[in-house]
């Protein structure tokens, strides 16, 4: 009997009641239409009993909801966004709903097309970390009501739903920090592209080496040599054309990873040398010799965050509300690598 899939015509057809009023109880609507509790908990049984799933497909096109939703990200494999997206799967879950996951590379032709996949297959809703020249498609997605929220990075010229972290103030605050450890000469490294956070993350640096009179030391890395072995030389080439640097900053995780290669295949002693730090975390970075500094973003509140967004969007339907943009703070987790004469 469990391994025949039953419809709700089966199950009324077996019990002798009428295919609605199965569909009642099921949608928990028996004392609303007023179903004998006899009735109803007879239903129940007997789909307990034989393991009773609905049919997906018909239940989509029948109330137009697939209890599905998209989290796009840059790449999921990378530490801190395969983190969010564990919180945010597990709250979907607690409400009923699946979460699938891609990545688009920061590649704008890649998220158009996933975008268009999964608005075909109508999917709830979308929380997006957007490559940059997709603010078109995302304004397809709120013309068509479609709940969107971005999250990471934003169009500042779009009017949408986002959440984000104060990027400028925590790359100062970090950046302070190794002036106060006695670092001056501050390198850093970023990725270069014009999107909103990477904007930030360095305005922050340039700012407080402007308050202090410091010289900027600035390397960016276009977005597709990151990991490779172009990547890698771009950044020893600035190490040995900048041989005063004293500190490194680095505004990504994955950036950090190739820099700390490098300096330890090329340079070994400059791991204990210079004051490193690295935006955003990683476990790895706490076991590290030395103990890398991060600025820590606050993982578990941008995923109840993204999903408070996103259930409030769905739950209002097409209805206009104001819109949700939320700027959250990170914290600077100070370890061996910034502190002043580790050796």
């Amino acid at each position: 009997m469990k391994n025949k899939r039953h419809s709700i015509k089966d199950i009324a057809s077996e019990l002798k009641v009428s295919i609605t009023t199965v569909s009642f109880v099921l949608n928990g609507k028996a004392k609303e239409k007023r179903i004998s509790d006899e009735v109803a908990a007879k239903i129940l049984k007997y789909t307990d009993e034989i393991n009773y799933k609905p049919n997906q497909l018909a239940q989509s096109l029948r109330t137009g909801k697939t209890h599905i939703l998209v989290f796009m990200v840059e790449d999921i494999s990378n530490y801190f966004f395969s983190k969010i997206a564990r919180i945010i799967e597990d709250i979907a879950y607690k409400k009923g709903y699946k979460v699938l996951f891609c990545s688009n590379e920061n590649n704008d032709e890649r998220s158009r097309e996933l975008i268009q996949l999964f608005y075909e297959r109508q999917v709830d809703g979308f929380i997006i970390i957007p490559s940059p020249g997709i603010k078109d498609q995302i304004q397809m997605l709120i013309e068509n009501k479609i709940p969107v929220v971005l999250f990471d990075r934003f169009f500042p010229d779009l009017e949408t739903n986002y959440v984000i972290l104060d990027n400028q103030n925590a790359t100062y605050k970090g950046t302070l920090h190794l002036m106060e450890s006695n670092f001056k000469k501050i390198g850093f490294i970023t990725v270069d592209v014009a999107q909103t956070q990477m904007v930030d993350r360095l305005k922050g640096y340039q700012k407080a080496l402007r308050e202090n009179g410091l010289e900027e030391y600035v390397l960016k890395i276009p977005f597709n040599e990151t990991g490779s072995k172009s990547g890698k030389k771009l950044f020893l080439e600035f190490i040995k054309e900048n041989p005063d640097l004293d500190a490194v900053f680095f505004s990504t995780n994955y950036l950090t990873q190739v820099g700390l290669e490098v300096i330890q295949e090329k340079f070994p002693q400059k791991v204990y040398e210079f004051g490193i730090i690295t935006f955003d975390d990683n476990d790895l970075f706490k076991i590290y010799t030395p103990s890398i500094s991060a600025v820590a973003q606050p993982l578990e509140k941008i995923g109840k965050e993204l999903m408070n967004i996103m259930f409030d969007l769905l739950e209002s339907g097409a209805e206009k509300k104001p819109l949700h943009k939320v700027v959250l703070e990170a914290k600077l987790k100070v370890r061996n690598s910034s502190k002043a004469g580790i050796l």
